[in-house]
C-alpha cells in the first residue's frame, strides 16, 4: 500500500525507479518521506526530529519550498544512481558475461551525462536565485532594530523609539516552567506580528551570526560592520536560536528569543519599557499596513 500511495502522490514520472528496487526499500523510503512533515510540526527541535522547523515568515517559507523541492531532486538522482549501480552490478557481472566488453567510446551516452547535469542545475539555479533576491531586497518595514552581538550575550536597540537592553541566557536556577534550557533569555526580543522589521546586525568584539531557524535567518554580526537582514513573522509565539558562529569559550551560551505578539501588546510592552528606562513614551508603535521605506513586499519576486 505504500508503494501505491506513493506513485499516487508523486505521479508516474518516478514509476521506473521505483520498479527496480525491492518493494520493501521503497515502502520505508516513503515511511521515512511522510514522516518529515509530522515532525517539522514541533515548534522546538526535538530528539531525531527530521526537518525543518515550521515556518514563521514569508521567507522561510520559500525556504522550507526550496528545500523540498531540491530533496525530491537528490531522491531521483540517488534511486537513478542505486538503480544504475545495481543493474550494471546484475547485468555484467563476471558469472554472467566472462568475456569484457571493449567498447571504449558511446557519443551519444557523453552527450546525455553532460547535458542531463547542466539542466538539472539551471532548474536549481533559477529558484535559487529568485529566494537569494527575495532575501536580500528589504521590502517596506514598519521597525528597525540594532543587534549587537558581545563575548557572549546580544544588546538590541529600538533607535526609535529610544530604548535598549541586553539579553542574557537564564541560568539553569533562573528557568520557568516551560522555559527552555539554553535556549531562554532574560529579555526576549519583542515585536509586533504581521509587521516588516529591519535588523541592522553588528558585533562589539568577535564574528558572531545572529541565526533564528523558523525566521529563515542567519546572519553574521561582524565588528565594524553592519549587515542588513529583515523578517515578517505571520503569527505569534515565541521562536529560539542561537550565535551560529564560533566566537569562543562560550559560544553555545548566548541564545536568542523572540517573542512575537499583537500590536496591542506590543504597544504596552515598549511603553512599559520606556518608562521603566526614563524614555518619555512615544507613538513610534507600527500601525499594521502603513508602511515606512524601502519595496512593497508583494512586488519582490
Amino acid at each position: 500500500m505504500l508503494y501505491a500511495d506513493l506513485v499516487a502522490h508523486l505521479g508516474h514520472g518516478i514509476v521506473l525507479p521505483f520498479a527496480m528496487l525491492p518493494r520493501f526499500f521503497a515502502s520505508f523510503l516513503v515511511f521515512a518521506l511522510a514522516a518529515l512533515p509530522a515532525a517539522a510540526r514541533a515548534e522546538l527541535p526535538k530528539p531525531w526530529q527530521m526537518g525543518l522547523q515550521p515556518a514563521a515568515t514569508p521567507l522561510m517559507e520559500r525556504v522550507t519550498d526550496f528545500n523540498n523541492f531540491l530533496l525530491v531532486i537528490v531522491t531521483l538522482i540517488s534511486l537513478f544512481v542505486l538503480a544504475l549501480m545495481l543493474y550494471v552490478m546484475v547485468r555484467f557481472r563476471a558469472a554472467r558475461q566472462r568475456k569484457p566488453s571493449t567498447v571504449s567510446h558511446n557519443t551519444a551516452l557523453e552527450i546525455a551525462w553532460t547535458v542531463v547535469p547542466v539542466l538539472i542545475l539551471l532548474a536549481i539555479a533559477v529558484p535559487s536565485f529568485r529566494l537569494l533576491a527575495y532575501q536580500e531586497r528589504l521590502p517596506d518595514f514598519d521597525l528597525t532594530i540594532k543587534v549587537t552581538g558581545h563575548q557572549w550575550y546580544w544588546s538590541y536597540d529600538y533607535p526609535d523609539s529610544g530604548i535598549g537592553f541586553d539579553a542574557l541566557m537564564l541560568t539553569d536556577s533562573e528557568l520557568q516552567p516551560g522555559q527552555p534550557r539554553l535556549l531562554s533569555t532574560d529579555m526576549p526580543l519583542t515585536v509586533p506580528v504581521n509587521q516588516t522589521v529591519r535588523l541592522l546586525i553588528t558585533a562589539s568584539d568577535v564574528l558572531h551570526s545572529w541565526t533564528v531557524p523558523a525566521f529563515g535567518i542567519k546572519t553574521d554580526a561582524v565588528p565594524g560592520r553592519v549587515n542588513q537582514a529583515w523578517f515578517r513573522a505571520t503569527r505569534p509565539g515565541t521562536y529560539y536560536g542561537q550565535c551560529s558562529e564560533l566566537c569562543g569559550a562560550r559560544h553555545s551560551f548566548m541564545p536568542i528569543e523572540v517573542r512575537v505578539v499583537s500590536a496591542a501588546a506590543w504597544r504596552d510592552w515598549l511603553t512599559r519599557l520606556q518608562i521603566e528606562q526614563g524614555v518619555a513614551p512615544t507613538a513610534a508603535a507600527p500601525t499594521a499596513g502603513v508602511p515606512t521605506a524601502g519595496a512593497p513586499i508583494a512586488q519582490l519576486p
